[in-house]
């Protein structure tokens, strides 16, 4: 039987294959390179535009922003995850008082726009006379109930993936439902789930750059700061190009231990399946 869903390609159809990806190639290449020779005429890459980022205050503060991002990024991450699980444990509850409201409160944060919730944090409740919110908390509040109604149904999709037989061997053993949850299905779930977790922690991790609109001092705020100094040629497309370039740093490395977890689980779930057959 053939192990392809579809007519292997043919001479024409591999010629045509490589001419469209070397068309697709010469383009996306030509695209680049116009833009960097646009940066070139405008006088992007001179000496002067880059100056700036050799002054030691500079590059202190630069540092302390991304401080700031990587702050407001470890506190949503947490907060998210665990607003995810505690609505879809509710999602999953067999009470409809409990299932009801974080049905509806998941679709609701879901689809109110990230920085519109933002907004509401930081300037709404500011402007409904309560004191004490910061960007901080604007951003980390923002992030986290978007985020945590996302994840809250990565959770409860894992969760119903699972065989029922597991559930039903949990109960027969005397456990409650939520012991079945924590110590059987939650574990099983997220490293089911754990690649779309992992995108899900990158997405948060990026939209951190939100909080530049409500004034939060984190890497694009304080890189667009830097466009605004006139005595050093308004170095707005240097500053823009050193952030993108420390998110994909970040991102990097976030995926890089994302994989070295994932990688230590799959090899924890072996070491188990292997310790079961020699048993049995």
């Amino acid at each position: 039987m053939s192990s392809v869903l579809f007519d292997v390609p043919g001479p024409k159809a591999r010629t045509r294959y490589a001419f469209m990806n070397v068309f697709t190639l010469i383009v996306v290449v030509g695209i680049v390179a116009f833009i960097l020779f646009r940066f070139y005429e405008s006088g992007q890459f001179t000496a002067k535009k880059w100056e700036i980022f050799t002054f030691p205050l500079v590059q202190e503060n630069f540092l302390k922003a991304i401080g700031a991002t990587l702050s407001a990024f470890g506190v949503a991450a947490v907060g998210s995850l665990i607003l995810g699980i505690v609505l879809a444990f509710g999602r999953l509850a067999d009470s409809k008082w409990v299932s009801r409201p974080c049905y509806w409160f998941t679709e609701l944060f879901r689809a109110v726009p990230l920085l519109i919730l933002m907004m509401i944090m930081y300037y709404g409740l500011s402007s409904a006379g309560i004191k004490g919110i910061t960007p901080f908390m604007g951003v980390v509040v923002g992030l986290i109930l978007y985020n945590g109604s996302v994840l809250a149904e990565v959770f409860r999709a894992g969760i119903e993936s699972l065989p029922k037989g597991q559930q039903e061997a949990g109960y027969a053993i005397g456990l409650s439902k939520g012991q079945v949850m924590r110590t059987i299905l939650l574990p099983q779930a997220v490293r089911a789930m754990l690649p779309v977790i992992i995108s899900q922690l990158v997405v948060i991790m990026k939209d951190t750059a939100l909080g530049f609109l409500i004034l939060y001092e984190e890497i694009l705020f304080y890189a667009n700061s830097l466009g605004s100094q006139i005595q050093y040629g308004s170095p707005v497309v240097p500053g823009l190009m050193v952030a993108a370039v420390t998110y994909v740093g970040i991102c990097l490395i976030l995926s890089g231990v994302a994989k070295l977890v994932e990688s230590k689980m799959s090899s924890r779930v072996k070491v188990i399946k292997a310790k079961v057959g020699v048993a049995g």
